[in-house]
């Protein structure tokens, strides 16, 4: 049955996996935007169905594509989205809004994470209750063969190292990233889902940092496209990367924002170490 809330069309809902609900490990939902990327798309999805922990739901979100990105995800048994609100902000979020697991794992149409990403995410938060986000890097599978590892690290390490300072903490990756559902919904109404021209991670990264701990997923399970230096996608990113961080202004002008940061970790400092 379809069905149609603020804007987006449910096409099915249906193939969700048994172990919903389960209370002795975290259950998980996997979200993957996509617009018009059904051959990268059916690659993610078999590797995702590759996985040595499986997710207990997959859902994919189509943001109103004209290519036949929805057939193969359904085709795949993913639970399919429909969003016809352009942007991967409100894609992505739509995704988020459904999500029934614990744990929600977001990566791109053009990722292809290795067998053991799902597991070394449950393994990262299992490490601290206290953590509500977790995000790693990834590595090039295609372009040049001797730029991928030199370039991947100097995209990451570049954006890393910049928007921390622009934060105060470690910012989000959206091409691997998980947070915990009810972290989600503390910040649900307060991302910048309605603006196609922002990264929706970064937004994401400035709402949960406040009052979330963000951790490094260790390694590099996750493949990746070299698309943002192709066609002209880089200018491009690093425009909607400085609109991401604009919009937050004045409120997280980076001194008014570490401040306020500060505070409240000392707030909470006590109440941490009671739980240690």
């Amino acid at each position: 049955m379809t069905e149609r809330s603020e804007g987006h069309v449910v096409d099915s809902a249906a193939t969700v996996r048994s172990r919903i609900g389960s209370a002795h490990s975290p259950t998980i939902s996997v979200v993957v935007p996509v617009k018009d990327d059904a051959a990268l798309l059916a690659r993610c999805l078999r590797a995702l169905h590759a996985q040595e922990s499986p997710a207990d739901e997959i859902i994919v979100v189509d943001n109103d594509s004209s290519d036949s990105s929805a057939s193969v995800a359904r085709a795949s048994g993913a639970r399919v989205l429909t969003c016809i609100e352009p942007g991967i902000p409100a894609a992505a979020s739509t995704g988020y809004d459904a999500a029934r697991g614990d744990l929600i794992l977001r990566l791109d149409a053009d990722c292809e994470p290795d067998a053991d990403w799902i597991s070394a995410v449950v393994s990262a938060f299992g490490q601290d209750e206290r953590i509500g986000a977790v995000t790693g890097g990834a590595r090039f599978t295609d372009g040049p063969v001797a730029l991928r590892v030199p370039l991947a690290r100097l995209y990451l390490g570049a954006y890393t190292s910049l928007l921390s300072v622009t934060l105060g903490h470690r910012p989000l990756f959206g091409s691997n990233l998980a947070f915990r559902r009810e972290a989600w919904h503390a910040v649900r109404a307060d991302v910048h889902r309605g603006d196609a021209h922002i990264h929706d991670d970064l937004d994401l990264a400035f709402h949960l940092g406040e009052n979330h701990r963000i951790a490094r997923l260790p390694g590099e399970s996750m493949g990746m496209s070299m698309r943002p230096f192709t066609a002209g996608q880089f200018g491009r990113r690093v425009q909607r990367g400085f609109r991401s961080v604009l919009v937050h202004w004045p409120r997280d002008f980076p001194p008014v924002r570490w401040a306020r940061l500060v505070v409240r970790r000392r707030l909470r400092g006590p109440a941490a170490r009671r739980t240690r």
